[in-house]
């Protein structure tokens, strides 16, 4: 079983949250990416766009918002190099960054123990 870093929350469809700055830095765990396979394009929302918790946000197969919020920044090194995704998930292949709208909705994941037995039930 994988181990996922401490310092994320995570959902149940495998995205992950991390605090940036004043917003919140999105991508997908480990394990999704090991489900997904080898990830040759990733299509991400404009800086500016809203995103809602449980919305399609992008696709790789499809991204969930984990969080409501505002797009402030999307990873550029995505669009020429999509396989940062399955070479490191939890660095450089961040999705986007949000400036969540719902601040309570971070509270609502899980933590990398709930969302390590969440993997281990799958």
């Amino acid at each position: 079983m994988s181990t996922f870093p401490t310092d994320l929350r995570y959902t149940p469809d495998h995205e992950w949250l991390r605090a940036q700055g004043s917003g919140w830095r999105v991508g997908i765990t480990q394990f999704a990416v090991d489900q997904l396979g080898d990830i040759t394009l990733v299509d991400l929302p404009k800086e500016g766009d809203l995103v809602t918790k449980g919305q399609r946000f992008g696709t790789i197969s499809d991204l969930y918002a984990p969080v409501s919020g505002k797009v402030i920044a999307i990873n550029p090194a995505l669009k020429d190099s999509p396989e940062l995704v399955n070479s490191e998930p939890y660095g450089k292949g961040w999705m986007i960054d949000l400036e969540p709208t719902e601040k309570v909705e971070i509270e609502e994941l899980m933590a990398h123990d709930a969302y390590s037995k969440h993997v281990a039930s799958q």
